[in-house]
């Protein structure tokens, strides 16, 4: 018979390669499906001319309920970048002086105008993918250059076929969930896994003034902010989605009035507060925040102070990229 030390090392390797297959379920999910394979059979893309009007480019992202369009360069025949809320963010911190004061810059600049502003200060460059490469391809791409849409055009025709978004992604591997094996670390607290950001967490009081709001999303390089009261409690989630409705109301004159003012003035496409809590599965995270089609949980203790943020991105990293061993 076998000393007992000499059966347990089989043993141990055994359950160190179930633990690693475990692990990289999701990665191997990603790795073996395309980007051809998440776009929807109907979806609505809109493109803009670098020539056109950046009001009216705002306008018809709000007519068309989107978040970004591909840039089309007639004199150069090819896409050069993407229109994004960030953009309008951009323009509103970078031109607003008062209610009393028009923005010019607004009213009048065309897209390339803003472009040629906008680029001295930045090293910027198409980021796209070809509806070929994997689902695992498009995550690191996203996650690398911490870019929230992803165009992936066709390399033959110089088409866009699709703009490929975190929030697409994990709904495609949700639809297929019941059809890949479940892994045991998604039952474990989300807390406990170490998944979120629970540190300097990017909050707005709600007497804060929206400029003051946008001047956060710029500086600190963040999608929402929840808005605290004086108790530290979250009251709302205030997104950069939200702001583009500024251009649908035609109320971006006014950047002075509070946070509580702003929230209450949103109308239509509100993301509301979806929170989640430490103790929480990764498993229960995952379906609230796809069910919901948010782009973020914030999470609060028992008395709804934040205590952290857990995002699109997060999740990707830690189920996809972490797993191959890559940190972006």
């Amino acid at each position: 018979m076998e000393p007992p030390s000499q059966v347990s090392i089989p043993k141990k390797k055994r359950e160190m390669q179930k633990q690693e297959a475990d692990a990289a379920v999701y990665m191997n999910f990603m790795k073996s499906h395309r980007c051809y394979d998440a776009i929807p059979t109907s979806c609505k893309l809109v493109i803009f001319d670098t020539t056109l009007q950046v009001k009216k480019a705002f306008f018809a992202l709000v007519a068309n309920g989107l978040r970004a369009a591909p840039l089309w360069d007639n004199k150069l025949q090819r896409f050069v970048g993407m229109l994004t809320i960030t953009d309008f963010i951009n323009i509103l911190h970078c031109y607003y002086k008062s209610p009393m004061v028009q923005m010019y810059e607004l009213e009048n600049h065309k897209i390339q105008t803003w472009r040629d502003v906008y680029l001295q200060y930045s090293d910027f460059f198409l980021i796209s993918i070809s509806p070929e490469a994997s689902l695992f391809d498009a995550i690191y791409s996203l996650l690398k250059y911490k870019i929230h849409r992803l165009p992936v055009i066709d390399p033959e025709s110089g088409n866009v076929l699709h703009i490929l978004t975190h929030k697409r992604i994990l709904k495609f591997l949700h639809i297929f969930r019941r059809q890949i094996p479940k892994p045991a670390f998604i039952r474990r607290p989300i807390k406990e896994l170490g998944i979120g950001t629970f540190r300097n967490i990017a909050t707005v009081q709600e007497t804060a003034s929206l400029y003051e709001a946008l001047s956060i999303f710029v500086d600190r390089r963040v999608s929402a902010l929840p808005v605290v009261n004086e108790r530290g409690k979250v009251v709302a989630l205030y997104s950069k989605f939200d702001v583009i409705n500024l251009a649908a109301q035609k109320s971006y004159n006014n950047l002075d009035i509070t946070m509580q003012e702003a929230v209450s003035r949103r109308r239509c496409f509100v993301e509301g507060v979806i929170k989640c809590y430490p103790h929480e599965s990764l498993e229960i995270i995952m379906d609230r925040i796809v069910r919901a089609e948010v782009h973020r949980l914030v999470l609060v203790d028992r008395s709804d102070e934040v205590k952290g943020i857990i995002s699109l991105s997060d999740l990707l990293q830690a189920m996809v990229l972490t797993p191959a061993e890559i940190t972006v």
